[in-house]
């Protein structure tokens, strides 16, 4: 009998959505990116799920909304 294996893939918009709600609209984009160490257009690129995020960013955006990295990360996947 041949195991079924179930992966898991990251959904990335559903993370760029939260780093967009954590943003808010009181901060722009490129004050959020320059607070993030990030250039700008990562930053939109990620609100849009368009890239995934490293480690360091996941590390910098949560320490800028005293949140943890499972905030911003770990909730957000799907399985394929």
């Amino acid at each position: 009998m041949r195991k079924l294996r179930r992966e898991a893939r990251i959904d990335l918009r559903a993370i760029g959505q939260r780093i967009r709600e954590l943003r808010s609209f009181d901060m722009t984009q490129t004050e959020f990116a320059r607070r993030v160490h990030v250039a700008q257009s990562y930053l939109s690129a990620l609100e849009r799920g368009e890239k995934e995020p490293g480690a360091a960013v996941l590390l910098a955006i949560s320490q800028e909304f005293g949140k943890s990295v499972d905030c911003v990360w770990a909730t957000f996947y799907a399985e394929i």
